[in-house]
């Protein structure tokens, strides 16, 4: 290997040459080789990091979004699910101003109250919490509870619930400290069954146990770069007094719990059935804490969450606002598609209403809905900004086109 020529140019913090050192960097008025850069860098990151949290901003109440206008910025967004909504609104505001209390001679401490929202699959559970995540003045992660496993078991610790939320302030432990986190899915960790078996429920009732400490509050040692992928590293220690934790599941069949409980029949012969079928529909209104324990939440668990709430089945008429009406509407992402290659998009309205008849077939939701205008628009997408049209009218022949020849007819036939 040919030797690096020395042109005279010395580190001006440690002295050495050019050719003693991978790289020089000449300033103005000196120079810097690539070792002292790279302590520089290492000094600069540990002091500013010591300096954000000894600043943390105190938050001001009389600054802070009422619920009113809290719900308000959710509904450009989430269509219907009033009742869900205020319960969040009410929490995120109770929230900041359990952060904002200052230590009185009165002794009152106000305690946190974390909610759980029972509600189907495709009626905004992730949705609600993506969007309020988008105003908030405190760090907040959104993560899933299917991962989680016991400890010493393949999957993620408990504890590496709380890595997401370091990661979204920058590892600054005092700001992660009064967060909020969204636990998605929080009804795929329930007991499975009281029968014992040969094999362990490692993801069920002994992740709600170590559920417990984190939504209580208690000092964790949570590792920063998930716990065993990198065992050597050093923990970092959260305490979650102070940690708003908002849980969300669809609780597929609780149904028949509540309809148990409220000795109502949700199958009925001739008249009754369409009785049965409008309560059944309806039944999640009336979802109480001693459904959630005959589902398979333990009861330390349902303690842990005083605030319980539910999302309303979605009904035609919110499909429909669905397609439109939504700052990210998928009829405006579309729009927005075709308009950046010269290309006006329009859609009639019977077009909507057959869109909304086949979500409602399908039994899909409102991530239905996206499903199947996917499937409509493929075509159009992969020809239209190479023709040169200027304009594209989506017509209800061509939507009806689109699927008969797609694969969703085929799950029509498997409803």
């Amino acid at each position: 290997m040919a030797k690096k020529r020395d042109t005279g140019l010395h580190c001006s913090f440690c002295g050495r040459g050019e050719t003693e050192v991978l790289l020089m960097l000449p300033g103005l008025n000196g120079c810097i080789c690539n070792d002292c850069a790279e302590r520089a860098h290492e000094v600069a990151q540990e002091y500013l990091a010591q300096a954000r949290s000894a600043h943390v901003d105190d938050i001001d109440i009389a600054s802070l979004p009422k619920p009113d206008q809290i719900k308000e910025f959710l509904d450009q967004y989430v269509i219907g699910q009033d009742n869900a909504k205020k319960y969040l609104s009410v929490a995120v505001y109770n929230h900041y101003k359990r952060l904002a209390q200052k230590a009185d001679d009165d002794g009152v401490e106000i305690e946190k109250s974390n909610i759980i929202i029972v509600g189907p699959t495709g009626t905004g559970k992730t949705l609600l919490a993506k969007t309020i995540a988008k105003m908030l003045k405190v760090p907040f992660a959104i993560v899933d509870a299917t991962v989680l496993t016991e400890a010493g078991y393949v999957g993620e610790d408990i504890e590496s619930l709380l890595t997401r939320l370091l990661a979204a302030c920058d590892y600054n432990v005092e700001e992660a400290e009064r967060g909020i986190v969204f636990i998605d899915e929080i009804d795929k960790i329930a007991r499975k069954g009281d029968n014992p078996s040969i094999t362990r429920d490692v993801s069920g009732e002994g992740v709600q146990q170590g559920l417990l400490k984190l939504l209580e509050g208690s000092v964790v040692n949570v590792p920063p770069q998930g716990g065993r992928k990198h065992p050597e590293q050093k923990m970092i220690a959260v305490d979650t007094k102070n940690i708003l934790f908002i849980c969300g599941g669809a609780f597929e069949g609780i149904e028949r719990k509540i309809a148990q409980r409220l000795n109502t029949h949700v199958v009925g012969y001739g008249a009754g059935n369409h009785i049965a079928k409008v309560e059944r529909e309806k039944l999640l209104h009336y979802v109480a804490p001693q459904d959630l324990r005959s589902y398979g939440l333990i009861p330390e668990i349902i303690g842990r969450l005083p605030i319980l709430t539910n999302l309303e089945p979605l009904d035609r008429e919110a499909l429909r606002r669905i397609l439109t009406e939504p700052k990210n509407a998928i009829t405006k992402q579309y729009t927005k598609l075709l308009q950046l290659d010269g290309v006006e998009l329009t859609i009639d309205d019977d077009t909507l209403d057959y869109v909304v008849d086949k979500a409602i077939e399908f039994k899909l939701g409102a991530r239905g809905l996206r499903s199947i205008f996917e499937t409509i628009m493929i075509d159009v997408m992969y020809s239209v900004p190479a023709s040169g049209d200027k304009a594209f009218r989506l017509t209800r022949d061509y939507a009806a086109r689109q699927l008969e020849k797609s694969n969703f007819e085929m799950l029509a036939q498997a409803q």
